[in-house]
């Protein structure tokens, strides 16, 4: 599955680009342990996805693979295609170093996003083999932690630009503008 909007309406500037990819069985969510991951389904999931990237002016693909190989080789044609991955590992959080490994191999900005709180679940449940290589881990607010990491992300990609002199003052600067 591969959803994508193009949002905002800039002309000159790049639009910033995620990919977000969901993990095994989060294909079954709306059926799957309601009391645990709640009613909405995925489909739900990614119209609130796609909706606030078209509010924040970001391009959004969004996939989902329950197959580990599928979801490394995503992460590896992410380089130089998209700005920053936000990832919903679901179990193979836990057990795969191959996804870590790609994740620190591409140094994309990467922001984990888990449904439940997995440190208050069980004890296999605590280790996650992808926070170390993530920008940051948003975990136990259901559904609303994938728009936090999307805002995470794009907050993330802002202040790099600004850091690295892309910000709005240079940009009025070559259009002749004062920038203030």
């Amino acid at each position: 599955m591969l959803l994508r909007t193009v949002g905002g309406g800039r002309k000159a500037a790049r639009v910033p680009s995620v990919l977000v990819l969901h993990g095994p069985n989060l294909n079954l969510l709306g059926k799957r342990e309601r009391s645990l991951y709640g009613d909405l389904s995925l489909r739900d999931i990614n119209a609130a996805i796609l909706k606030l990237a078209r509010q924040e002016g970001l391009q959004v693909d969004i996939r989902q693979s329950n197959l580990e190989g599928e979801l490394v080789t995503w992460i590896q044609e992410a380089a130089h295609r998209y700005d920053a991955i936000v990832i919903n590992p679901a179990g193979y959080t836990h057990t795969s170093v191959a996804i870590r490994d790609a994740i620190a191999a591409v140094a994309i900005p990467t922001v984990e996003v888990h449904l439940t709180n997995i440190y208050k679940r069980e004890g296999f449940r605590r280790r996650s083999y992808i926070a170390g290589v993530a920008l940051g881990q948003i975990s136990g607010f259901g559904p609303n932690g994938y728009l936090l990491a999307i805002k995470a992300a794009k907050d993330y990609l802002r202040g790099r630009r600004l850091a690295n002199g892309q910000g709005a003052n240079r940009q009025a600067s070559r259009e002749g503008g004062s920038g203030s």
